[in-house]
């Protein structure tokens, strides 16, 4: 959704009862729900509050009026990256990609209200499934013995969302293990289920619980429209950076993201060897420095 921001809740954030930053307009109506500053980015800043009913979450990214821009110029530039990110996000809900609805948008005015995603970030997820690093050959042991079938089932949501997000001619531009939600499943009644299609990838509940769910991309301030197999591919070289960074040890575990993607996406063969391309320009750049 928003430039360097996110629909998941950090830990603790600050209510805005005593906000250090003025409000959105929007948020200061009496009939408003109290809002909630959930991050700010360099861009803007995200709120969690409700739409029209206070049973109705709603994630509100604001883009305050820039005072190093000319007014003029800022308020062209809000207008149209705001603008543009609510088209990109109904492109992408039209043909079933998983991203959060708009709910309205006023982008003069420097905001757009989404829908409110539940769960955390994949990010964390992750994490907390790779648990801490070990500290002695024992815990080495037990972690090289850990099943890694629930993260490769997760791998594989993420590619064949990538690639649904890349079939409608669109690239995120950030994609971030930060930028994706892990959105659990609507409970069901049924007790015997062997398996789930999410994002079409089968998903085993017995073995993922802590990684199951549907995979939501998030933050579109970046997204741009293209169909070049060199855009597509430096979004997955952006993710793969990421994800190395920040996962080193599931680093292995990123090739069946992209093996995914190549099977969900029919020019996803020619998006991977121009990957190859952009990895070696990026080795070469790393080179010179």
């Amino acid at each position: 959704m928003a430039t360097s921001t996110s629909t998941a809740a950090v830990a603790a954030p600050a209510v805005v009862e005593e906000h250090q930053f003025p409000l959105p307009p929007i948020l200061t109506h009496p009939s408003a729900t109290p809002p909630t500053l959930i991050t700010q980015g360099a861009e803007g800043r995200l709120y969690k509050s409700t739409f029209f009913s206070p049973d109705i979450p709603c994630a509100l990214k604001y883009r305050p009026p820039k005072p190093y821009r000319h007014p003029v110029l800022d308020a062209r530039l809000t207008k149209a990256r705001l603008a543009f990110e609510a088209k990109v996000l109904d492109r992408c809900r039209r043909e079933g990609v998983p991203v959060p609805a708009v709910y309205a948008q006023n982008a003069a005015a420097g905001w757009i209200a989404v829908e409110w995603i539940e769960g955390a970030p994949v990010r964390a997820k992750i994490n907390e499934w790779l648990g801490e690093r070990p500290k002695n050959e024992e815990e080495e042991r037990s972690a090289a013995e850990k099943d890694p079938e629930p993260l490769i089932e997760l791998m594989r949501r993420i590619g064949a969302a990538i690639a649904g997000l890349h079939r409608t001619g669109v690239v995120h531009g950030d994609l971030t293990t930060s930028n994706m939600m892990l959105r659990p499943h609507t409970k069901k009644t049924t007790t015997t289920t062997t398996s789930e299609q999410t994002n079409g990838v089968s998903n085993n509940q017995e073995t993922a619980k802590l990684l199951e769910g549907d995979v939501v991309i998030i933050d579109f301030g970046l997204a741009n429209q293209s169909q070049s197999d060199e855009d597509r591919a430096t979004d997955l070289y952006v993710l793969e950076r990421a994800f190395a960074s920040t996962h080193p040890r599931a680093e292995n575990l990123f090739e069946h993201l992209l093996e995914s993607y190549k099977q969900s996406f029919k020019k996803g063969a020619s998006v991977l060897h121009k990957l190859e391309d952009v990895r070696m320009r990026g080795r070469k750049r790393s080179m010179i420095g």
